[in-house]
């Protein structure tokens, strides 16, 4: 019975030994992934940094070339119709022809902030 219960208690502590040898494998397969994980996310939270700065800058690009089209536009006109040049001179100089009536709409950015200067003060 002795021999029975020494070869219960072999098995028993080979077991151990094996699940131990497991849970170390487990251990550093984790370790392992961790570090191979720490070494390539500061890199990528570096290109979305980036991707997100150049989707910016493209932004800006195109509000600017869309500046540059109305304003292109703009001297153009100025240029070529002289309608418009008249209209435009009347308007910044604040003239009128005779019988003409003028109505001036302000932007409410504008009323904005007109109301909210005289409510500091």
């Amino acid at each position: 019975m002795d021999q029975t219960y020494g070869d219960f208690r072999a098995r028993r502590e080979a077991t151990v030994w094996q699940r131990l040898n497991r849970i170390l494998r487990v251990l550093l397969v984790l370790t392992v992934w961790l570090v191979i994980v720490s070494l390539f996310v500061p890199p990528y939270k570096r290109l979305m940094q980036s991707r997100a700065e150049v989707d910016d800058l493209q932004a800006h690009v195109n509000e600017q070339r869309s500046l540059l089209a109305r304003q292109t536009r703009e001297v153009n006109l100025l240029k070529t119709d002289v309608t418009y040049l008249e209209t435009i001179a009347r308007d910044r100089l604040d003239l009128m022809k005779e019988g003409e009536t003028i109505f001036r709409l302000e932007p409410a950015r504008a009323v904005k902030s007109r109301a909210g200067d005289s409510a500091r003060r």
